[in-house]
């Protein structure tokens, strides 16, 4: 299925980019709360919006980055098929270029990867105004640099992402919740072995007091594997909020996440909620205390201001020297006049 190809809507963003004047790039705003504070002149993508391709036998879906989730999500949904990353949406707004650009993945991540490695292509304004095309619409189809998947997580930084190509997967035909009453750290050693092993799992994440799991997959490997784990049931719903962020977990005014080594320690972050089967945490707390950041890459992780404004505006893990040089160097390449979301990620990108 297909609509017609918007040259309209691109070339009226186009003459908006011309100016050169700084830009802040938004969808349907429902992700602005993410990233640094950028100054600069609204350029909304809301309404570059439309399925440009679908083709369920190919397993990959083309749409413009205005288009929202929640309708990409319910075409995928009557041919049985689906986001296997999972995207968190925050309103009826969302649009699949803030989930794109924002990077963020939901439970299934650990079992199924993440949402970068479902981009199959990328069409991308230049601050001239001009469209880049990167990658295309087939898996592997690209030698070299697959520089379609830097938007993942790029907070549009470096343009805004016009058109987006996804691989889409078969919906599982059977899916349970299940929760036990366990504490984190047993529930983490518990979740090792489990991860090493070819079961059904979809997703687990501990509320700090109970384990919650979610299983995926065929009738008969579903049914085994909850005989073989026990637990109690619990509604798929609260796997909705957990995917969404609505879950009490989430209701801190500061809300900090913190990625590590999902089989190493985790100090002073072990009481904390978990997601990812241990390798995303969730560290609440009333108040931003900077040290965060050095705890994190002590144990080999890195942490994000998820929620609340730190005194000196940032959000992000520093970067080390040389990786930031190569943050900059990108973004130099594809936007030199520094016109789109200068600063959304850290000072001078």
């Amino acid at each position: 299925m297909r609509t017609s190809p918007g040259s309209d809507l691109t070339q009226a963003l186009a003459e908006r980019v011309r100016a050169g004047s700084p830009l802040r790039l938004e969808g349907g705003g429902t992700r602005a709360f993410y990233g640094r504070r950028v100054e600069g002149e609204t350029l909304s993508l809301a309404g570059h919006r439309g399925v440009v391709d679908y083709d369920p036998s190919e397993l990959v879906i083309t749409a413009r980055a205005g288009t929202p989730v929640a309708e990409i999500e319910a075409l995928l949904a009557g041919e049985s098929q689906m986001l296997a990353f999972e995207p968190p949406v925050f309103g009826q707004a969302s649009t699949l270029g803030g989930a794109v650009a924002s990077g963020m993945s939901g439970p299934r991540r650990p079992f199924v990867g993440p949402l970068r490695d479902y981009v199959l292509g990328a069409r991308l304004m230049t601050p001239r105004g001009e469209v880049l095309r990167f990658g295309g619409t087939v898996f592997k189809n690209v030698a070299g640099f697959d520089a379609f998947r830097l938007m993942a997580g790029s907070l549009g930084c470096f343009g805004p992402i016009l058109e987006v190509s996804l691989r889409v997967t078969p919906r599982p035909r059977v899916e349970l919740a299940l929760v036990f009453e366990m504490e984190s750290d047993a529930a983490q050693t518990w979740m090792s072995g489990l991860m090493g092993r070819p079961l059904p799992l979809s997703g687990a994440f501990h509320d700090g007091s109970r384990l919650h799991l979610r299983l995926s997959g065929g009738e008969a490997g579903v049914a085994a594997t909850k005989a073989e784990l026990g637990g109690e049931d619990e509604p798929l719903a609260t796997w909705d909020a957990i995917r969404h962020m609505t879950h009490p977990v989430f209701e801190a005014p500061v809300l900090w996440r913190v990625s590590l080594p999902p089989t190493g320690p985790a100090d002073s972050f072990e009481a904390t909620p978990w997601d990812w089967a241990g390798g995303q945490r969730w560290l609440a707390a009333d108040t931003v205390e900077l040290d965060v950041w050095e705890r994190a890459a002590r144990l080999g992780g890195h942490a994000t201001l998820f929620k609340g404004e730190a005194p000196n505006g940032e959000v992000f893990q520093p970067l080390a020297s040389a990786v930031f040089n190569l943050h900059r160097r990108v973004k130099a390449a594809l936007d030199p006049a520094g016109i789109f979301n200068p600063g959304r990620m850290h000072e001078g990108l």
